[in-house]
């Protein structure tokens, strides 16, 4: 019989360090016997987590506000919340899509009303290390600072659109437990980003996949991530090579681009990342 895994990512570009905390986290699935519960419990501890973009310590959007994605998915079954405000656990409404609504994918206001009919209280997700980071965002877009990173320089093209003249890490879990497989995955999105941008993070096949071979779960520049339809291109090579091969191969064909990923079969566990990412396990 197969080891049962659990996997976790801190978001590509975290710092290695806080692998170890990870792991500690990953620790506390081991009286969990359900890969779905072992899944959202991992997640649900790295949005509590402000040194994580997820949860508290997502980073504010161009205009100052937050909004969230998260999803969960096992095979055959998929819940998604995009652009959802005002929340401490986005992972926990994505699964409340899943298991209490005919739909599987709920954004903006009406996910936030519908978190609040399940009970899900008001919380303002924003802590003094977002209020920093969208500072100097500001600052990098109205021009004061001449040391201004390359992906911002897109944004100018677009000043106009603003009410105003780093961050693009995600965090994510998979596990294999009695053979079955999940999925989950949440973000407060990237710095910088217009409101009502959409990453991979909530979008099947691209930030997350689940099915009955295994599970995969993303990181990184969610544009190019989509652009790929990432996870399931990496789902559907599960079984033809060693699942190390395949993260490898895929993650080398974005050519630099920042991106990370980590995954699950029947028979094995895998991460690799173009960058510093933070990763947890626990097995038995």
């Amino acid at each position: 019989m197969n080891e049962d895994v659990v996997l976790l990512h801190g978001g590509a570009g975290s710092k290695d360090s806080f692998s170890e905390r990870l792991s500690k986290y990953a620790m506390e699935c081991s009286n969990i016997k359900d890969s779905l519960e072992a899944v959202i419990h991992s997640v649900r501890l790295l949005e509590d987590d402000p040194e994580f973009n997820a949860g508290t310590g997502s980073v504010k959007r161009i205009d100052g506000s937050i909004q969230m994605d998260a999803a969960v998915m096992i095979p055959g079954k998929l819940g998604s919340v995009i652009g959802i405000e005002r929340v401490k656990n986005p992972v926990e409404v994505a699964r409340m899509v899943m298991e209490k609504t005919p739909h599987l994918i709920l954004e903006g206001d009406g996910a936030t009303t519908f978190a609040r009919k399940m009970g899900f209280h008001d919380y303002d997700p924003s802590t003094e290390r977002s209020e920093n980071i969208w500072k100097k965002t500001v600052e990098y877009l109205s021009g004061k600072n001449e040391e201004m990173p390359k992906r911002y320089e897109n944004y100018l093209k677009f000043s106009d659109m603003f009410d105003i003249p780093k961050s693009t890490d995600t965090v994510g879990a998979v596990a294999r437990i009695d053979g079955k497989f999940a999925g989950a995955v949440s973000t407060g999105g990237a710095s910088p980003m217009m409101r009502g941008r959409v990453g991979d993070v909530p979008l099947p096949g691209c930030g997350i996949y689940v099915g009955e071979k295994g599970a995969v779960v993303a990181t990184g520049i969610g544009e190019e991530i989509i652009r790929r339809m990432f996870c399931h291109n990496i789902y559907m090579q599960i079984g033809k090579e060693s699942l190390r091969n395949i993260l490898e191969r895929e993650v080398e064909a974005f050519n630099g681009i920042e991106v990370g990923v980590i995954a699950v079969s029947g028979d094995e566990h895998a991460s690799f990342s173009n960058t510093s990412m933070a990763t947890g396990l626990f097995s038995r």
